[in-house]
């Protein structure tokens, strides 16, 4: 059993060494820009900005003409056709007018190449419609913001998580020093008749808990630098390690009672409700006529490729659209259900937002009072782990009292720097919430 031991307690620190030959050193600065170049929730967002971005510029088809440009080669025996293709390459004679001719025409060829354009003069409803393309592309470009705070929000917690595991680490190391310490102490007095084989045994007992506790500590460092490594889209297997301790950032509450309308998703939300109220209004203008101008120039010729004869056409049309059932009215009642939709999701959402303001607020300040509790704690089990110690190194104090310091202490150490990451992280989300 003791081999046993021995041998999954050497596996583990070979493993741990290898993955501290592969720990790289980052700070907070270069993980934000490594997550703001790379991250991939945040290339999508961009990529739905892009395409927002895409849609409002089809709109600009209401303002540019359309140019088309074709050659059609045909032969045709149709009298109809055959006469018109004669006209229009300017080859008609005396003898085409003979009925005979007319009614049984040899095969003719016409190759035609024409260019065509269509140019809108008044569209109203496509004035509406490229008004909330704008407002959308615009909205989502507040919300690739967002999304950049947010992930700032993230990288912080994140950070602070591999902060909070390395100090984990750090305060098990010393509580496995001190127990190796008082193992030996012990085994000594044992070996001097001043301590029974029991209280020898518990303090094993108490080195092994350490050593696990120590163990799941360094797992933590790695999920957290997995995480980090997520979050930068970077697939190599390091072990990162913060350039700077876990420290408590400002102990003010610099916070707002209420939510910005400034803050970019409720500006996108709102700006939303703007374009569905351009919609709304754009099928409303669906009532009103188009005016059109169209042009074309024609060139035909019996051999292919050629430009014997041409013409052009000239025009402009007014297209109203009088009645299509009752299609454009349900149309428009059913855009107005959407504007009135998106007014009472922002309003609904504006609402959450100040109640997760409130909540966080709260928070912020039940994290700063429990900082201030933990603090006083942490320098009570340190000052009683010293008096304890003393006492057991003269045998006036017992092995399981010596013990009971031991793990309240290092409690108290894991407590605190819980308690420092739970209030720097309820300062940066209140931050978030306001900005």
């Amino acid at each position: 059993m003791k081999k046993g031991t021995i041998l999954l307690i050497a596996l583990t620190s070979l493993l741990y060494e290898t993955m501290a030959q592969q720990t790289t050193l980052i700070s907070m600065d270069e993980v934000r820009t490594k997550v703001q170049k790379n991250n991939t929730s945040l290339k999508i967002s961009e990529q739905t900005y892009l395409g927002a971005r895409a849609d409002y510029r089809q709109t600009n088809s209401i303002f540019l003409p359309s140019i088309t440009a074709s050659h059609t080669a045909m032969a045709t025996t149709n009298p109809l056709m055959a006469f018109g293709s004669k006209l229009n390459q300017e080859i008609l004679t005396q003898n085409d007018f003979s009925p005979a001719l007319l009614n049984d025409p040899s095969q003719i060829e016409n190759y035609a190449t024409r260019i065509e354009v269509q140019q809108p003069i008044i569209n109203v409803n496509g004035i509406y419609q490229r008004k909330a393309a704008k407002t959308r592309m615009r909205a989502q470009q507040l919300q690739t913001q967002r999304t950049k705070e947010y992930l700032d929000l993230e990288v912080e917690k994140a950070y602070m998580q591999l902060q909070l595991s390395y100090k984990g680490v750090e305060v098990l190391e010393q509580a496995l020093k001190a127990a190796e310490a008082n193992l030996k102490l012990a085994d000594d007095n044992y070996k001097q008749g001043y301590l029974q084989k029991a209280d020898v045994l518990t303090v094993e007992v108490r080195v092994i808990e350490v050593k696990n506790q120590l163990q799941t500590a360094r797992s933590n460092v790695a999920n957290a630098s997995n995480y980090l490594s997520f979050l930068m889209n970077d697939r190599s297997p390091i072990i990162f390690k913060p350039s700077n301790d876990l420290e408590v950032l400002s102990k003010g509450l610099e916070n707002s009672e209420n939510v910005s309308l400034q803050r970019a998703d409720l500006k996108a939300m709102q700006l939303a409700s703007e374009a569905y109220k351009s919609m709304n209004n754009a099928d409303k203008m669906t009532f009103l006529p188009r005016l059109n101008a169209f042009g074309s120039y024609e060139l035909y010729d019996d051999e292919i490729f050629k430009t014997g004869a041409s013409g052009y056409t000239l025009g402009a049309q007014l297209n109203w659209n009088v009645f299509e059932g009752s299609k454009r009215f349900a149309k428009a009642q059913k855009s107005k259900a959407e504007l009135e939709k998106a007014r009472l999701e922002f309003e609904l959402y504006k609402s959450q937002s100040q109640l997760e303001l409130n909540k966080a607020n709260r928070q912020l300040l039940d994290a700063k009072n429990k900082l201030e509790l933990t603090e006083l704690a942490l320098s009570q089990s340190e000052e009683s782990l010293r008096i304890r110690t003393n006492r057991f190194k003269e045998g006036l104090e017992k092995t399981a009292d010596l013990l009971r310091s031991e793990t309240t202490f290092a409690q108290k150490q894991l407590e605190y720097y819980q308690t420092v990451f739970e209030f720097n992280y309820a300062l940066a989300y209140v931050q978030f919430l306001t900005k």
